[in-house]
Order: C-alpha cells, then sequence, then structure tokens
C-alpha cells in the first residue's frame, strides 16, 4: 500500500503541465537545502568553542542545556510558518476504495521527512558526540541527543495538530507570539529564567534513561493526537465548509466611500483573508512588527548624539513591511481573475487605485501598532512617522513601477514559505529601492545639519509625494493599460 501511495504521488508530479519549472525549482531548493544544512552542521561542529570561547561559559553543556528551550520556542515560530499540512494531499486520496486510517498514517509520515526534522541533530549532534561523550560517556550521549530530538519531533505534529485546528487564523498567531513573549521575553526583562526551569530534564538525561522514554511516550502521544484529529475531519465537505464559514462577509466599510476603486480593495481584503498565501503575508506583516525589539532596545545601536542611521532601515520596514511583501506581486494576485477587470470599463484604472487604497491603510495601521516603540524614546517614534510618510509617497510608487515589470501568475493556496510562484527578477531586485531610497533624502541633510533635519526631509519629501499621488499613480495606470494584453495573454499561458 505505501508503494501504491509513492507511485501516486510520483505519477501526479511527473504529469503536472508545470513539471519542467516545478524540476527545475526543486533543483534549486535541493541545492539550497543542502548549503543550509551543512551550515548547520558546521555551526554543530564548532559549538562548543563557540559557547566557550565566543560567550564565554565555562560550563558547555549547562549552557546548553539551559538554552534549549529557547531553541525550541525559535523552532515552534519557523514550524508554524513554514511547516506544510497534508490537507491538499489528503483532499486527493479521499476518494480513493482506501481506508482513511492508511492514508493519514502515511501523509503523516511522509510530513515527517523534511529538512526541518534534522536541524536539531545537525546543529546539536556533533555537540552530544563530542563533548558529551568525552565528559559523561557514550550512553550518555545518546540519551541527551535522543531526548532533544524526541522534542523536536513531538513539536512536529503538536504543530501539525495546531495548525489544523487553528489554521491561518489571527488566534493562532496570538497564542503563537503569547507563547514566544512569554517565553523569551520573560527571561529577558528578568521575570523568570525559563532556561533554568528547564534544564535538570536534559541535565538529567545525561544520568538517567528516563527523560529521553518520557519524551518518546509524548512523541508518541503527540502523533496519536494528530492522527485522531486528521481521522475525525477527514471529509471534504468539513474542510470546505470549514473555509467558507471562517472568512465570509470580512470587509472594511470605509473602503466604500471611494467609489468602483473602494469596492475592489474591500475584494482585494477578501482575497487576502480568504487564501493561504496572502494570508501567510498578512500574518508575517504582524510578525515582523516586532521587529524593532532587536535593535531599539540594543546598547550597541546607540550613540551619545542622535541615533544609529540603521534605524532608518528598520524604521523603513516595520511602517512598510506589507507594503513590500504584497506589493512586490502587485497584479500577480489577480491573475486567475486579470480578464475580469480587463472586460469593465475603467476596470484597470480602480484594481490599481484600489490596491493603492488597500496599501496606505494597512500602513497606516502597521504606523499605529508601531507607535508603542515611543516607550524606548520619543526619537523612534519620529524615525516611525518620517518613514511611513516617505513609504506612502515615495517608496510605494517605486515598489508598484517594478512588480509591474513582466508580472507572472501564481496559485493563491499554496502557503507563502518558500513558495516563489510570481516572482521574478524585478521582485528580487525591489530590495535596493527600498534600502536606498529614505538614505538618498536622509543621509545629504544628516551630515551636513544633524539627525534630525534628515528625518524632516524624509518626512517632507513623503507629504510632497502624497500630495502628488495622481500625478505619481497615473504612470502606473497608465503602464498597466498599455501591456494590459501582454499581461493577461502571460497570466493565461503560464497558469
Amino acid at each position: 500500500m505505501v508503494l501504491q501511495f509513492i507511485k501516486l504521488e510520483i505519477l501526479k508530479s511527473i504529469r503536472s503541465t508545470s513539471f519542467a519549472r516545478s524540476l527545475l525549482v526543486g533543483v534549486f531548493l535541493v541545492f539550497l537545502g543542502l548549503l543550509l544544512m551543512a551550515y548547520l552542521l558546521l555551526l554543530g561542529l564548532y559549538l562548543k568553542p563557540i559557547v566557550a570561547e565566543g560567550l564565554g561559559q565555562e560550563d558547555a553543556v549547562y549552557f546548553i542545556n539551559s538554552s534549549l528551550i529557547f531553541f525550541f520556542l525559535l523552532e515552534i515560530i519557523y514550524r508554524y510558518f513554514i511547516q506544510k499540512l497534508p490537507v491538499l494531499d489528503l483532499e486527493s486520496f479521499l476518494h480513493l476504495p482506501i481506508s482513511k486510517s492508511r492514508i493519514i498514517h502515511f501523509l503523516l509520515i511522509r510530513s515527517f521527512i523534511s529538512p526541518l526534522t534534522l536541524i536539531p541533530f545537525l546543529l546539536f549532534g556533533p555537540f552530544a558526540f563530542t563533548e558529551i561523550a568525552e565528559i559523561y560517556g557514550k550512553t550518555a550521549a545518546v540519551a541527551w541527543i535522543l531526548a532533544v530530538l524526541f522534542t523536536s519531533w513531538s513539536m512536529h505534529y503538536g504543530m501539525l495538530w495546531f495548525k489544523q485546528r487553528f489554521e491561518d487564523s489571527l488566534l493562532g498567531v496570538f497564542i503563537i507570539f503569547l507563547f514566544f513573549l512569554l517565553g523569551a521575553g520573560s527571561t529577558y526583562f528578568g521575570l523568570y529564567d525559563l532556561g533554568s526551569i528547564f534544564e535538570p530534564v536534559f541535565s538529567f538525561a545525561l544520568e538517567n534513561a528516563m527523560p529521553p522514554i518520557f519524551l518518546l511516550a509524548v512523541l508518541i502521544c503527540t502523533y496519536f493526537l494528530c492522527f485522531a484529529y486528521y481521522r475525525q475531519n477527514a471529509y471534504l465537505e468539513d474542510l470546505a465548509e470549514e473555509e467558507n464559514i471562517r472568512f465570509v462577509n470580512k470587509s472594511f466599510g470605509f473602503f466604500s466611500r471611494f467609489g468602483l476603486a473602494g469596492e475592489f480593495a474591500n475584494l482585494e481584503w477578501k482575497l487576502i483573508i480568504r487564501h493561504k498565501k496572502s494570508r501567510t503575508f498578512l500574518m508575517l506583516c504582524g510578525f515582523f512588527l516586532l521587529y524593532g525589539l532587536i535593535f531599539y532596545a540594543n546598547p550597541g545601536f546607540q550613540k551619545a548624539y542622535g541615533f544609529s542611521y540603521l534605524f532608518i532601515f528598520v524604521g523603513s520596514f516595520i511602517t512598510g513591511i506589507f507594503m513590500f511583501q504584497y506589493g512586490q506581486l502587485f497584479l500577480s494576485w489577480n491573475s486567475d481573475s486579470f480578464d475580469f477587470f480587463l472586460s469593465k470599463k475603467d476596470g484597470l484604472e480602480s484594481l490599481v487605485k484600489g490596491k493603492y487604497l488597500l496599501f496606505m491603510a494597512i500602513s497606516c495601521v502597521c504606523f499605529l501598532l508601531s507607535v508603542p516603540y515611543a516607550y524606548f524614546g520619543w526619537e523612534f517614534l519620529l524615525i516611525h512617522l518620517s518613514t511611513f510618510l516617505f513609504n506612502m509617497g515615495v517608496t510605494m510608487h517605486l515598489v508598484v513601477y517594478m512588480a509591474l515589470w513582466k508580472p507572472k501568475p501564481m496559485n493563491l493556496n499554496k502557503g507563502g514559505m518558500f513558495n516563489y510562484e510570481g516572482l521574478g527578477l524585478a521582485q528580487f531586485l525591489m530590495v535596493i529601492p527600498m534600502m536606498t531610497a529614505p538614505y538618498a533624502v536622509f543621509l545629504p541633510f544628516a551630515y551636513f545639519i544633524n539627525d534630525y533635519a534628515g528625518l524632516l526631509a524624509l518626512g517632507i519629501t513623503g507629504l510632497i509625494g502624497i500630495f502628488a499621488f495622481r500625478l505619481l499613480s497615473r504612470y502606473a495606470i497608465r503602464t498597466v493599460r498599455l501591456k494590459r494584453f501582454e499581461i493577461s495573454s502571460a497570466f493565461r499561458k503560464e497558469s
């Protein structure tokens, strides 16, 4: 039966109309994955010198045991955003005369075969069989690495259950971030040391076989928890009903004040919350709002007078992250329905204006959510205000102009992580104006006058761009009109 499943997967791949393109992308991703795993293995080999010499810790084993919980917190984050659910595969198998239990067992075991499964072994395996084996013996090294692996693998199936239970919902994202902040944030602010609480579990594994046995039992429990949930909900009508009910009638009412462009902005918003890839981008937007915590509270980036120029990039990133992520695929989001807008009077113009309207609305929300950074100093609020205005007046148009260069179609139901559909050379080059444009205005004034004069120049330039919105947006509208048939043909051929 397993061989039959494997055969069906191979046939599905080679019969796809995009097999050649998928093969090339697959080869590139395999090469990239091997390169990243090689870096992880290299980091694992030098983990002891990094801890002892770089961090100045005399007892490397104790330090690693105390820090493992933070690795697992990070693992929860990247598994939530990267780990794929086998739901779509489940839908393709349910019509076959095969037991549901066998299908689900196959999908859950197949999901385990992933580079994510190897990360803890590559990172901590060399440390276990060199440092721990030398001090505590080989048996202790095996027990310790098994405890680490079983914990990581339990998170694999636990996250499959969690993502299916709260798939792409704001509640799920809130729970993940709350869990991470309560864990890492409490230690950072000195409320309690989470590492010291979990350190005895892995230290005990050096002396006794009970921790790996217990964690193996946890792994088995998480597997059958995930299996039971999938088995209970393995019905096509349940999956379709859940998707339809969860996101029905979600819209921004004030968009209706802007005529047809506002209606298209509402449609664009519904597209975002109804499709997996766009929802992923929206959730990542919320995640990157915390980006400033890495820099603003770090003493290494503080100056006696003024502020670090790196904060200009951080402010631009925080207040414009949605525009950068979603805007780089400006028309690709509508590749399946582009002909609809093409057939409507003023459809293309309203589509472009509606996207602009949506970018502005969500960027305003991002700016308002970034206001609490004023806790670290009022200069950060000024940085965010000036970079927000510059993003709205200048950077937004640069992103849109570059996104209109040979847009490509994509499947909205695929996840956003490691999914390169719709991306071309222009999308990768988009980082250049995002990084250089604010500095081109800020640096001359900051150098010849002071840092706050540079912020004032950024804000004024942004305001000029906002007042000249009709003039600047006219180029994007004209480009879409001139290339409408070329774009439509490309979407139909490649989709």
